[in-house]
């Protein structure tokens, strides 16, 4: 008697394990972020000293701000590469890129020791962070959506979840290191203490992404030959409508790691303040965002992102106006608890919308790409832009401003968006 010999079922992957390993870079990237935004005063008197202190803070915003003009071409070569050769390898890339970045931040002597070379390189691992961050979105979230394609919208909601989980825990660390140290401490080495803690998931997270696997749709997908030239000769219109839905997102993202600053610079409230709300703002992106991706597997992305996004266009500037008459830790919880709320609602749906839009063969690339124009000119400089708008303009309500313009635009691209899914 013979026997057929059935070829064996693709084994099916851990939804938690492919969570982790895809979602720990994304955490990684937005730590550093977050701390070195939190910590922008202490890293300006330690690299940028000047006898002005407005202008150290802007020199560190800036600083902040330039490594993004590398995110595009992060995202150009590493989203090439993820589309050419495999998620997984751009992402192992990736994560290598960070810690270099982050391992250099940390243990970086200041400019008393080390004199101009210092800020140089604290900017050269500025730009490795950048380069590296600019493939991981697109790359990561690809990797997630065809692995679960019938979850998309819940599972690629972790993305921005692990956002506010890193907000979260950067936050955490201000306030906590705020309570228990002194400022001449907190110059010395205490501000060091969250980016040594950022080096620590590295490894783990570069262990876990070793031993996943690509997933059927992509091993399947006929690789396209020059995929940057599909998606710019073919795909532009993909592209720009992605970028218009991810800047009022991004815009609110970097407004909440700005918070502690404008706290103490523009409200002129304690510093513990700052991160107290921020604090909040973490918690309700963590929990809400993946909330709200389970609720969109029900009731549709779309109706979330419209309601979230009018909410946000006709609130922001009564809210900002309220905590400028009355700035208090009262007044900036709200505030920033609502613009987390709204930002999770239409946070959750985003990138699972983005996958949609791109096929296959140019998903890591388009998404990647979009992504970070986006996080670059709405995003990485929204400090900078808020700080010069309220020197420009004499009040603080000029963030308030800048939100609702940026509103508008994914309004535009909102609508633009209902063509192609």
């Amino acid at each position: 008697m013979s026997t057929l010999t059935q070829p064996l079922a693709p084994t099916r992957p851990s939804l938690y394990k492919t969570l982790f390993a895809t979602c720990v870079g994304n955490a990684l990237e937005w730590f550093d972020i977050a701390v070195y935004a939190f910590f922008a005063s202490y890293i300006a008197r330690t690299f940028f000293p000047t006898t002005d202190p407005s202008v150290s803070l802007l020199l560190a915003f800036g600083s902040f701000g330039v490594s993004f003009l590398i995110r595009p071409l992060g995202a150009i070569v590493l989203g090439h590469y993820a589309d050419k050769h495999g998620r997984k390898k751009a992402l192992l890339l990736s994560i290598n890129l960070m810690m270099l970045g982050g391992a250099m931040i940390t243990l970086m002597p200041g400019y008393a020791t080390l004199g101009l070379a210092a800020p140089l390189l604290i900017l050269v691992a500025r730009l490795i962070q950048g380069f590296s961050a600019g493939g991981e979105f697109g790359s990561s979230t690809a990797f997630l959506v065809e692995h679960f394609p019938e979850r998309r919208a819940f599972i690629a909601s972790w993305q921005f979840a692990t956002q506010g989980a890193s907000t979260l825990m950067a936050s955490a660390f201000g306030f906590g290191l705020l309570q228990v140290m002194s400022d001449a401490d907190l110059l010395a080495w205490g501000w060091r203490i969250p980016f040594a803690f950022g080096l620590l998931i590295g490894p783990l997270g570069l262990y876990i992404r070793r031993h996943v696997h690509e997933s059927e749709t992509y091993k399947s997908e006929v690789k396209e030959s020059a995929p940057l030239k599909t998606l710019f000769g073919r795909q532009k219109a993909l592209v720009f409508i992605a970028i218009g839905l991810m800047v009022i997102s991004t815009a609110v993202n970097y407004m909440l790691n700005y918070v502690p600053t404008y706290a103490t610079k523009s409200l002129h409230l304690s510093g513990s303040v700052g991160f107290g709300a921020t604090l909040l703002g973490g918690v309700i992106l963590t929990v809400v965002t993946p909330i709200m991706g389970l609720c969109a597997e029900r009731v549709g992305r779309l109706p979330l992102m419209w309601g979230s996004l009018l909410l946000l266009l006709v609130s922001i500037y009564p809210a900002f106006h309220w905590v400028v008459s009355n700035p208090s830790a009262f007044s900036l919880m709200v505030l920033v608890g609502w613009l987390a709320l709204l930002k999770s609602i239409y946070f959750a749906t985003v990138p699972s919308v983005m996958a949609d839009l791109f096929p296959v063969e140019t998903r890591a690339s388009g998404m990647a790409i979009s992504y970070n124009v986006a996080v670059t000119v709405f995003g990485g400089f929204a400090p900078l832009i808020c700080t010069l708008l309220i020197q420009a303009t004499g009040t603080s309500l000029a963030p308030g401003y800048y939100l609702m313009a940026v509103a508008l635009l994914s309004g535009i691209a909102l609508l633009r968006s209902r063509k192609y899914l």
